[in-house]
């Protein structure tokens, strides 16, 4: 049964559409220690919505976990890994944070308490209904 994540990014340093253009990436440039925790508890087949901050603060694709997580190849830490994902569809419609914060299943996640932590894992019920007002069934 594959685990399900929210990958915060600034659209103008990767979005989702680049995801799209590229077809696979390397996620990187997560730093934060329990981000880093997150990322480590990947697998492949995990399934991650693709959440834009900046202006935009939306759900705004779906992606695929490719690869567990391993040493960043950039090297510079020992501490930080990375994991690769491929886009599995666009959402047809983005999910801003106000629907996310509005919904009561939603009042106790992290996007919503801890709003700097850049990977989040989403509960099944949290999967379906992120999906659900994105407008995929």
């Amino acid at each position: 049964m594959p685990n399900y994540w929210l990958l915060k990014t600034e659209p103008s340093a990767y979005s989702y559409d680049r995801l799209e253009r590229d077809g696979r990436a390397v996620w990187d440039g997560v730093k934060n220690p329990v981000a880093l925790r997150n990322l480590r508890a990947m697998q492949p087949g995990d399934a991650a919505l693709i959440y834009h901050t900046g202006d935009e603060k939306a759900a705004v694709g779906v992606a695929e976990i490719v690869t567990a997580a391993y040493p960043d190849p950039k090297g510079k830490d020992p501490k930080l890994v990375v994991v690769d994902l491929k886009p599995a569809g666009r959402l047809p419609r983005p999910v801003p944070l106000a629907a996310i914060k509005a919904d009561p299943a939603f009042q106790d996640h992290p996007l919503v308490r801890v709003g700097r932590l850049s990977v989040v894992p989403l509960s099944a019920l949290q999967w379906k209904k992120l999906l659900a007002l994105g407008g995929r069934p």
